[in-house]
């Protein structure tokens, strides 16, 4: 096997699932919730990807608002996303944090406000772009 894809393993493959399947969801194609695919990658990482897990997270807490499992998303996930994020200096992530904040969009409760709130922090203090 190439060294190029020897990282790309069943979590690897369950993360691109989850993508795919968010995806599809948002473009009304029906599809296999996205979330069990992203909870799939998630049990499947091995230690030290950190920021790949992180990523997934987001994903799951994105996946969790679009899928109406708004107490899941905000109670446990998002807020998980949202702590295990500010350990990690990465401008990808920040960004993804935008899926998370599409998905909590609908829902105006006190709880989801917390989260936006936190994840606009988030990503006000880390910019995903260099300055010139």
């Amino acid at each position: 096997m190439p060294t190029w894809v020897r990282y790309f393993d069943a979590a690897e493959h369950a993360g691109a699932r989850a993508v795919s399947a968010r995806d599809r969801a948002g473009l009304d194609r029906g599809s296999r919730v996205a979330s069990v695919h992203f909870e799939d990658a998630l049990t499947l990482r091995k230690p030290g990807f950190e920021r790949v897990k992180v990523m997934d997270l987001v994903g799951l807490a994105a996946a969790l608002f679009h899928e109406g499992e708004v107490e899941r998303a905000g109670a446990a996930a998002a807020h998980q996303v949202l702590d295990d994020a500010t350990r990690i200096v990465s401008a990808l992530v920040v960004s993804r944090l935008t899926t998370l904040l599409d998905g909590a969009r609908p829902y105006e409760t006190a709880e989801v406000e917390d989260v936006r709130t936190r994840a606009r922090d988030l990503t006000a203090a880390r910019p995903t772009t260099i300055a010139a």
